[in-house]
């Protein structure tokens, strides 16, 4: 997304814990904003007063500051009765905000960097599964993905294999489909909405959409914040900062099938903030 394509995408810029605390003032393309009144009636306002469109939406307040917004996409799960929502905060990560969502879509470092939650050794392989760009919804999925987890969630009661589902919906979210191990038929959700500071800097935002009715809402949150953390530091020494789109950039193996739809589809779509091109 260049960055007049990037203004016109919607983006989390607040949940209600920060809007508690007053008006709350934050970077949006390189815009200073501030956020301020109740999460269900609040403004977003730039340096100059002047008053951009916002949706509450997934716990969040979103907004867009091109003159074209595109719709905000649709997780239907956020409305099911008996799910429990989960704002889990803001994370703030020195990289580039496509990095952000792009690690969030790899499984192949759970055992390396989340050890004894998302993977162990020795289970490490990745076994082949699809990915695609789909055409009809204009996103990129990831399907019958599979992994062992030590502890796939908080409701978890040892280690399971897991199955995910992974959905793109936007250059700056990601949406994690996998086992909901209270109620197997359903699928617990886990998302990250990226707010991008700058092309170097983003915001993350991550929310979950969960059946359990066992662990209390601290728990819910201090489980994926402590996951999260620990993707943080990977991000930050990730070299070069922006994602490579070119294939000759980066060099991808199997178990990257995800990473490479989604810069293929970053690309076709004219995706350059945030992102390394060949030409650059």
């Amino acid at each position: 997304m260049s960055l007049e394509y990037a203004k016109n995408d919607w983006y989390a810029v607040a949940d209600g814990a920060v809007l508690e605390r007053g008006p709350y003032k934050t970077q949006l393309l390189g815009t200073e904003l501030t956020v301020s009144g109740p999460i269900d009636n609040p403004t977003v306002t730039d340096a100059n007063g002047k008053r951009y469109p916002l949706q509450h939406r997934y716990s969040h307040v979103w907004t867009a500051i091109g003159d074209s917004p595109r719709p905000l996409f649709d997780i239907p799960e956020g409305d099911e009765p008996g799910r429990v929502l989960v704002p889990v905060g803001v994370v703030r990560v020195k990289c580039s905000p496509l990095r952000a969502v792009e690690n969030f879509l790899d499984i192949a470092h759970f055992p390396f960097v989340h050890t004894d939650i998302l993977g162990a050794e020795p289970h490490t392989e990745v076994v082949p599964y699809k990915a695609e760009i789909r055409d009809d919804l204009e996103e990129v999925w990831a399907t019958q993905v599979k992994f062992f987890q030590p502890q796939a969630s908080k409701s978890a009661g040892g280690g399971i294999i897991t199955e995910y589902e992974y959905r793109v919906p936007a250059p700056t979210a990601a949406v994690l489909y996998k086992t909901c191990p209270p109620k197997p038929e359903f699928k617990d959700v886990i998302a990250i909405f990226v707010q991008p500071r700058s092309e170097e800097e983003c915001d993350v935002w991550p929310w979950m959409a969960l059946y359990d009715e066992t662990s209390t809402y601290p728990e819910l949150v201090q489980f994926q914040q402590e996951i999260f953390l620990q993707d943080r530091s990977i991000l930050e020494n990730q070299r070069p900062i922006k994602l490579p789109l070119d294939p000759k950039l980066e060099i991808p193996t199997r178990a990257d099938m995800t990473s490479i739809a989604y810069r293929r589809w970053l690309k076709r779509r004219g995706a350059t903030y945030g992102a390394l091109t060949a030409d650059a």
